[in-house]
């Protein structure tokens, strides 16, 4: 049976614990961040922040908000069960520019690289006429994109989850990332993010990401990456089912669970966890409103304006801008409008070129995208 697989230094007595109890017949639930069983402190975990510049005006902004939430003399003090951050995740904690999002350039491989599998001619020919070239072209329309959700969904139909899981982290993310050399899809996590997921989590955050893309997907790579709990994952829903049900025994209300079954992805897309969806998903699966959220585009402020406005508690926005075109493929124009919505909605921004001293792992090197 598959296990999440966990890298973060702080997730590896969890793993060993788990392992443990699966071996004495017992269960557990999903593998929880270091955030439980908390103390209460009075002063912040430190963090070099190595990949930041020491004058970055956003992350003096967020270690003085986090030095406040845990301090319980300051008027900016935070209760450990309101600590809650939420993070999108393509373009705010890994690439969307090598050369667009993650789920994108999976599900590209998947129609037209993967031996095990073989893709309806209409998706292979949505892929090579119509998606692949608005990708290289940067020209993604509305209707390319609500296709492209259709058909994510079918290529996967019938993949348990475990065997989806697998795939996400041992053979997509093993991938070379198209638009940087000597590294990965699994490597494209922005360093500087990573520094602010452990920084957050050592302060008794508890770390939710909150995509647009297929939750399955997202829960595979921030459980391998950042060691982020899979039930700390929302995203888009494509629907699952147990794999010796029906088509009769569609609604599960009916059906009953047999012995050796698994959970298997189907065709059926559910909901876009986009914009406004992120808020009601927020107050559905974790019910407490955010004090902290990352994001880096529209899609994302409705979250953030959720999170800062008519809060019982300080709260801070931040939105990445990918601005920098020397070590990533960054549009100064974008970033631009980008930064001009934040200012209008009271946000932080980060400027990938003026904050950090790296983006990627120190081997990466920039290259021309090619199909």
């Amino acid at each position: 049976m598959f296990r999440f697989k966990f890298i973060s230094k702080t997730m590896s007595a969890l793993v060993v614990l788990s392992t443990l109890t699966t071996l004495c017949g017992c269960q557990t639930a999903p593998s929880a961040n270091k955030t439980n069983n908390k103390e209460t402190k009075t002063a912040a975990a430190a963090n070099d922040f190595e990949y930041w510049k020491a004058d970055s005006k956003p992350k003096e902004v967020l270690t003085e908000f986090v030095e406040n939430a845990v301090d319980p003399d300051s008027e900016g003090y935070i209760p450990v069960e309101n600590r809650i951050a939420v993070f999108d995740m393509d373009g705010t904690l890994l690439s969307e520019t090598n050369p667009y999002y993650f789920e994108w350039m999976m599900f590209f491989n998947r129609v037209l690289n993967d031996d095990t599998y073989t893709a309806p001619e209409e998706i292979k020919t949505f892929v090579t006429d119509v998606a692949m070239p608005a990708v290289y072209a940067g020209d993604v329309s509305d209707e390319i994109d609500a296709q492209f959700s259709q058909y994510q969904a079918k290529v996967y139909e019938g993949m348990s989850l475990d065997d989806y899981y697998d795939y996400v982290q041992d053979v997509f993310m093993n991938l070379p990332a198209d638009g940087q050399e000597n590294m990965t899809y699994g490597e494209s996590f922005f360093m500087p993010m990573r520094n602010v997921v452990d920084y957050l989590q050592d302060n008794d955050f508890e770390v939710y990401v909150v995509s647009g893309a297929d939750r399955y997907t997202t829960r595979a790579a921030v459980t391998k990456e950042l060691g982020i709990p899979a039930n700390h994952v929302i995203g888009s829903d494509t629907d699952v089912k147990g794999s010796k049900q029906s088509d009769e025994d569609e609604d599960g209300e009916f059906y009953t669970w047999q012995s050796g079954e698994e959970v298997v992805r189907t065709a059926d897309l559910k909901k876009k966890n986009l914009k406004t969806n992120k808020v009601t998903a927020i107050n559905r699966e974790i019910g407490i409103q955010p004090v902290l959220a990352f994001g880096n585009s529209s899609g994302d402020e409705s979250m953030a304006l959720y999170t800062i406005n008519d809060n019982e508690y300080p709260a801070e926005a931040f939105l990445i801008l990918c601005d920098d075109e020397t070590r990533d493929h960054g549009n100064k124009e974008k970033a631009a409008s980008t930064k001009k919505m934040a200012d209008k909605d009271g946000f932080n921004t980060i400027s990938m070129e003026q904050d950090w001293t790296t983006i990627y792992p120190e081997e990466a090197k920039i290259t021309d995208k090619s199909k």
